[in-house]
């Protein structure tokens, strides 16, 4: 059986203020269809916009984050979920006081784009 435990992975601390850790999908589980990540949002901190070709369903666990899907903004608290389409641009942002933690999921698998831009300085 293929295993992972959270407290085991290192993940990407991203300037936006965020640490974001794998569950499946490159360099964690071996998915060859989609992509599970772990996102805790610091004070503050979130997603820049960005977009992408993959599908994406958000699931905030703790906190409160405000979510945007195209136009729309929406406040997400626990447990609730936003579904992005492909190619809509799409951003989250801390709103609580303390960490918020999302789930991710996107398909088709592979690390996206806006990851390397962000860590770059090219996305903010």
């Amino acid at each position: 059986m293929d295993f992972i435990r959270l407290q085991d992975t290192e993940g990407t601390r991203f300037p936006a203020g965020r640490w974001t850790r794998l569950l499946a999908g490159p360099g964690s589980l071996p998915t060859n269809n989609f992509v599970v990540g772990h996102s805790t949002q610091h004070p503050g901190g979130g997603i820049p916009r960005h977009s992408h070709h993959n599908e994406e369903l958000y699931v905030c666990l703790a906190g409160r984050v405000e979510m945007s899907v195209g136009a729309e903004t929406q406040i997400m608290e626990p447990v609730s979920a936003a579904y992005i389409p492909s190619n809509v641009p799409h951003s989250l942002r801390n709103v609580a006081e303390g960490e918020s933690v999302i789930m991710f999921v996107y398909s088709p698998a592979g690390v996206v784009d806006h990851w390397q831009e962000e860590l770059k300085g090219t996305l903010k």
